[in-house]
């Protein structure tokens, strides 16, 4: 297997005004070469054999002359200073800014994509969008500048832009940065085994629990993302999950009873996001969902065992209690805290562990 040669609902912000770069070629991790020319890509779950000249399901993976290339490497489309929160992590340094850049591509095609301006771009369809140049190095300085405590790869799919991502955490891992990836989950075992030790921190969506929902309205499959939860958990990347309840789609009572007992099953600790939709890029013909629904998933969800459930894209359900006492631990307001009890990651009423990464003050 050929590793190249060494050196992810959020919106983003678009970057304009500066100049225009070339798309950028470097040599991909995680390939390997076959017949007649072709390349198999272990790097997502789609596993793409591309041929001679060919680009994989992401777009911005070219095969040429049998060697695999990414075209993104440090072609930044948006970068922005995010609360934590915003990712969404909960339990992760809260109240903490996180340095937070994208490139173009995914490796799905979800019909209610918020990024889709960034994320269905790619290389395969010619200029498009354009990104400006940030190498690891400026992204790490940048990050510092900004007193931010972690890189978050988020806004498009972090895998397709893997070994940006991966050189840019290993110098973060040098100098104290924390890397977080916000993600689709739609990763081979070779990639998470290639990042986990300098990945901390992840929110994975699991957009449904039902095969169909993954291939007619994602054109990918769920169980690689029930496998990455696993693999990351197990790694010891700490992870949250976010489900967006789509009406009609997978807000029905068994399947969000499913998507709860999983989560359960990998850890009672993981924080489970359930996002309100609102219509969006091939979807526009639905309605936002209901706050009820959401009220009624998180209900499933605290009955199936989980710890820790919260509502976003709502003006409520956002703070953390302790699962043991109730007591309020955390307030947000939007995604600023305004109240934090929790000591030496303890509820400070009852001495509960209270699990996660929690700054002291």
């Amino acid at each position: 297997m050929v590793q190249g040669e060494e050196g992810g609902q959020d919106r983003g912000v678009l970057l304009e005004g500066y100049g225009l770069v070339r798309a950028m070629k470097k040599e991909a991790l995680l390939y390997e070469k076959v017949d007649d020319g072709r390349v198999d890509c272990h790097l997502c779950a789609h596993r793409c054999r591309i041929k001679d000249s060919g680009f994989g399901i992401c777009g911005v993976r070219q095969n040429l002359g049998g060697q695999l290339f990414t075209l993104v490497y440090g072609e930044v489309v948006a970068r922005h200073i995010d609360p934590i929160e915003k990712k969404p992590l909960y339990h992760f340094l809260p109240g903490s800014a996180s340095y937070s850049i994208a490139t173009i591509g995914c490796n799905f095609r979800c019909s209610f994509c918020q990024n889709w301006q960034i994320s269905q771009s790619s290389k395969r369809d010619g200029p498009g969008f354009e990104g400006f140049k940030l190498t690891p190095e400026e992204v790490i300085r940048k990050a510092k500048e900004s007193d931010c405590q972690s890189i978050s790869y988020t806004y498009t799919e972090p895998t397709i832009f893997f070994e940006y991502a991966y050189d840019t955490a290993r110098l973060a891992k040098e100098i104290g940065l924390y890397n977080v990836f916000v993600t689709n989950g739609y990763m081979t075992e070779e990639a998470i085994k290639t990042i986990s030790s300098y990945l901390d921190a992840a929110n994975v969506d699991l957009k449904s629990f039902n095969e169909d929902f993954y291939r007619e309205i994602c054109k990918g499959s769920l169980k690689p993302v029930l496998s990455a939860i696993r693999l990351m958990k197990e790694s010891g990347v700490w992870v949250e999950v976010t489900t967006l309840i789509v009406p009609g789609q997978n807000d029905g009572e068994d399947e969000l009873k499913s998507i709860a007992e999983f989560i359960a099953g990998v850890g009672r600790e993981i924080p489970w996001h359930i996002s309100r939709f609102h219509p969006d890029y091939n979807l526009l013909d639905s309605y936002p969902t209901p706050l009820e629904s959401l009220k009624e998933a998180r209900r499933i969800g605290k009955e199936a065992g989980l710890q820790y459930v919260y509502l976003g894209n709502v003006l409520e359900g956002s703070d953390t209690y302790c699962y043991q006492c109730g007591a309020l631990l955390i307030r947000r307001i939007y995604f600023e805290i305004t109240e934090f009890k929790v000591k030496g990651n303890r509820c400070s009423i009852c001495a509960t562990p209270i699990e996660g990464f929690f700054l002291s003050s």
